[in-house]
């Protein structure tokens, strides 16, 4: 009896374990499931209905105070207002917007973790290099947010008061152009080179000051360590109106609603310049399409309201919605513009 009773429970036991290991292989398999970059997650109704259920991380990849910067921490408060969820806004610099920007990319696809992106770690990274840190296609585009114009920018004292005679000077002495940028991808970078390349000057033969951002580069034009600069209207502004700066021209079809006496470049002849600075939003590869839905329209209702209208203008800002359909087909047309012009200059790494 002793012995069939021994039989039963080594059965019995040999059973539980079966079932323990079964129960430990589907529970890691599940939580493989959830924690796997670029993985989605649940693409169900529900979930997106149920979203969000805590908080949402928001990486930006430049420092703070910069435009980007301050675009996302607007929306960060609207849109966690209007859900009823904290946004955390979180700063993750280096490598000209490639380390956050990769950071956020491999988290879970599940809503919980999205990135300001912007034209220098979008478009203008993929025209610049062969083997981008990051390409278009690891991220889901959701939506264009803000976009703002190149405002020529040079030291207060400068001799020149107009854009043509700035240029004109330029041109005779490609080497004795000193402008600043925050790398070979950088949004200035791609402006200058515009500029340059239809006043007929050798990009190669003027001096670019890579720095890290609008917050070195403004003070080396201000204390005259560097001739141009050219950032966002909205970044130029404080130093402008405190008397610092002033602006040359402004890279627009319309004159800035913030600079009305600047004229735009079209009207000192230049007809053909076309960049310009914009931030959206992304999220990892995989993230529900709900999802993705339900932020691109939340965007969309943020872009005409007006508290967050008021906002953007105390920041020199206006809204420049473009829903995901629209923006992937934007930055698409984007980054072939831009390869084009990368590979004519010569600047491909």
């Amino acid at each position: 009896m002793k012995k069939i009773i021994f039989q039963q429970r080594k059965k019995l036991a040999v059973v539980a374990s079966a079932l323990v290991a079964v129960f430990m292989l589907t529970a890691c398999g599940v939580d493989s499931k959830q924690s796997a970059p670029g993985k989605n997650t649940d693409s169900s109704p529900q979930a997106a209905a149920n979203y969000p259920a805590k908080g949402i991380e928001y990486v930006v990849p430049y420092a703070a105070g910069g435009g980007v910067d301050l675009v996302a921490r607007a929306v960060a408060d609207a849109v966690g207002k209007k859900w009823g969820q904290p946004i955390s806004v979180v700063n993750r610099t280096g490598g000209g917007g490639a380390v956050g920007a990769q950071y956020a990319l491999a988290q879970p696809a599940d809503g919980y973790t999205v990135l300001a992106n912007v034209v220098s770690n979008t478009s203008m990274m993929a025209a610049s290099y062969k083997n981008p840190a990051i390409k278009l296609e690891d991220q889901q585009l959701v939506a264009r947010i803000v976009k703002d114009a190149p405002a020529f920018t040079v030291k207060s004292d400068a001799q020149w008061n107009d854009f043509n005679s700035f240029s004109e000077w330029v041109k005779q002495n490609p080497e004795k152009l000193s402008w600043t940028t925050s790398g070979v991808a950088g949004y200035s970078t791609y402006v200058a080179a515009e500029w340059l390349h239809q006043l007929g000057v050798d990009v190669g033969k003027t001096r670019m000051i890579v720095t890290n951002g609008t917050a070195d580069s403004l003070p080396l034009i201000a204390g005259g360590n560097a001739l141009l600069a050219v950032h966002p209207v909205s970044e130029v502004a404080t130093m402008v109106n405190s008397g610092h700066l002033k602006i040359l021209a402004v890279s627009s079809t319309d004159r800035s609603p913030f600079f009305p006496n600047v004229p735009t470049t079209a009207e000192q002849g230049f007809k053909d310049l076309s960049a310009f600075w914009w931030t959206g939003l992304s999220m990892p590869k995989g993230t529900p399409e709900a999802i993705v839905k339900k932020w691109s329209d939340t965007l969309a209702e943020l872009a005409q309201d007006p508290e967050f209208q008021a906002k953007l203008k105390t920041m020199k800002m206006e809204p420049s919605y473009l829903n995901t359909a629209d923006f992937n087909q934007f930055v698409t047309q984007e980054a072939a513009y831009y390869g084009n012009l990368a590979t004519q200059l010569g600047i491909v790494k």
